[in-house]
């Protein structure tokens, strides 16, 4: 099978379908997202579709908010569906009519085998040291063996002979012996159908002809091409993606990154570009190209270029990446962005043209930082008042010297007509010449007066940002501190 067209069993070329299938169980895994992501941009690049499908048959532990978080933290990416996504439980009496014609076509069986034959069955294998599974007791008997009115499942009738081969685009070549397959169920007593019998009727029926999905499902393909086979249905090309793996190569965990979607975007303050460009590097090259924007990923992405071993998170390398897109964003969206968290972290409820104040302060406050919440912290100066809390750092540099340099600072700032910072640098020069020193012995203490802190954007702009009035506010208050 090709890893890039399907072609049907008549021989006819058809359009990429792909699709993401998560379970509503929780939030979206940042793994899940990548899988996501590899299926949309493989369908964009073969000018396909691709498709949501949401797998709630576990009635149990799906829920309406775990559903609106992933389509939450798909829509964030940019991930949508091209059309409205399937809700795999509304489709139980399709997977139950597919159920019923592998029994009537000779392809299941009836099984009647109790809980607790099934769980004597397991502890002997167990003590056997054998395989634990179905030993296909009610394969070839007869339903008038069964009493009357008993419960019963349905099985699939799984090949005993020979091997069941997969040529799976990122695995090559893997085989199975079929006698290592058991009859799974595919129909409960209760009538409810199993996910492997959904997850086949619904990837036929949404004409889906590209599986990628993440490794751990490789050994389900076998067992459901059982299914396939006997329905006579077209097999889709598989292509089993590695799981990502921690730095320390162990399996990823919360420790690691292995965080919700939200997370990325709430509580780490990251760009879904930035995201998005991680993620695809996560398992997948082109060359040494680290920098790849989504149109250049459509242009680009192909299975062939998925790597078999697991990747590794590294979360330092997508703060790296989130300051390069931070640096590259719209001033105004980011103020946008950064405009709550600063309201959150000062708790105050920003003045009347904060937006405009923080887009102005923005060519300032993101050149050095990696997250949105960076850029907040740093911008919190903006917005406080009088009398400023100063850190230890900050609170050290106003000594007697320093607090009589700020007088002079503002004295020579007052009079300027003209408040741009090509104005404000030449006072601030004059006053450093004047006093024999150099510009950052007059910048330093006039940063923490102004700001609280000793870590700012430059002091010119600080100067220009907080205004002629705020800032001879806050030069003439810090002169008051007295040394602690």
């Amino acid at each position: 099978m090709s890893g890039n067209i399907r072609v049907s069993a008549t021989g006819d070329k058809q359009k990429v379908v792909t699709r993401f299938a998560p379970s509503p169980t929780g939030f979206l895994h940042i793994g899940g997202a990548r899988t996501a992501l590899f299926n949309w941009l493989f369908a964009r690049h073969h000018g396909g579709s691709f498709l949501l499908r949401i797998e709630d048959t576990d009635r149990a532990r799906s829920t309406d908010e775990a559903v609106a978080a992933i389509f939450d933290g798909l829509d964030w990416l940019g991930l949508g569906g091209d059309e409205e996504p399937v809700f795999q439980f509304a489709r139980t009496p399709r997977h139950a009519e597919v159920a019923q014609q592998l029994l009537d076509g000779g392809h299941a069986y009836k099984c009647y085998a109790t809980p607790e034959e099934l769980t004597a069955l397991r502890e002997q294998q167990r003590a056997a040291k054998q395989p634990m599974r179905y030993d296909g007791r009610w394969r070839d008997r007869d339903v008038s063996e069964a009493p009357k009115g008993a419960p019963y499942v349905i099985r699939i009738k799984a090949p005993r002979a020979g091997e069941t081969v997969i040529e799976d685009a990122v695995q090559g070549r893997v085989v199975v012996q079929n006698a290592e397959l058991d009859d799974m169920i595919l129909l409960r007593s209760d009538g409810t159908p199993t996910y492997m019998l959904a997850v086949v009727v619904d990837d036929h029926d949404m004409g889906v002809t590209h599986v990628i999905r993440g490794d751990d499902h490789l050994n389900n393909a076998f067992r459901q091409l059982a299914i396939m086979n006997a329905m006579n249905w077209d097999v889709p090309v598989y292509a089993h993606i590695p799981l990502i793996h921690g730095s320390d190569g162990a399996k990823l965990s919360k420790r690691h990154g292995a965080l919700g979607v939200d997370a990325y975007r709430d509580e780490m303050g990251m760009l879904p570009e930035a995201v998005l460009n991680y993620l695809l590097r996560l398992g997948w090259g082109h060359g040494d190209e680290e920098l790849i924007p989504i149109a250049r990923a459509i242009e680009l992405f192909d299975i062939a270029g998925v790597g078999r071993s697991p990747s590794r998170f590294d979360i330092k390398k997508l703060e790296n990446l989130n300051g390069h897109y931070l640096r590259e964003a719209e001033d105004a969206r980011l103020a946008a962005l950064v405009a709550p968290r600063v309201s959150a972290q000062l708790g105050i409820t920003l003045p009347d043209g904060a937006d405009a104040l923080l887009t102005a302060a923005m060519p300032s406050l993101k050149p050095r930082a990696k997250t949105l919440g960076e850029i907040a912290e740093g911008a919190q100066f903006l917005f406080k008042t009088c009398p400023l809390d100063f850190d230890e750092k900050a609170s050290a540099l106003l000594d007697d010297s320093a607090r009589a340099l700020l007088c002079r600072t503002a004295d020579a700032l007052d009079p300027v007509q003209s408040w741009t910072v090509e104005a404000i640098e030449e006072v601030i020069r004059c006053v450093a010449e004047d006093a024999g020193l150099g510009l950052g012995k007059v910048a330093q203490p006039l940063r923490a007066a102004l700001t609280g802190r000793t870590t700012s954007p430059g002091i010119f702009d600080v100067l220009f940002l907080l205004g002629k009035e705020e800032s001879l506010i806050r030069l003439a208050a810090a002169a008051e501190v007295p040394v602690s």
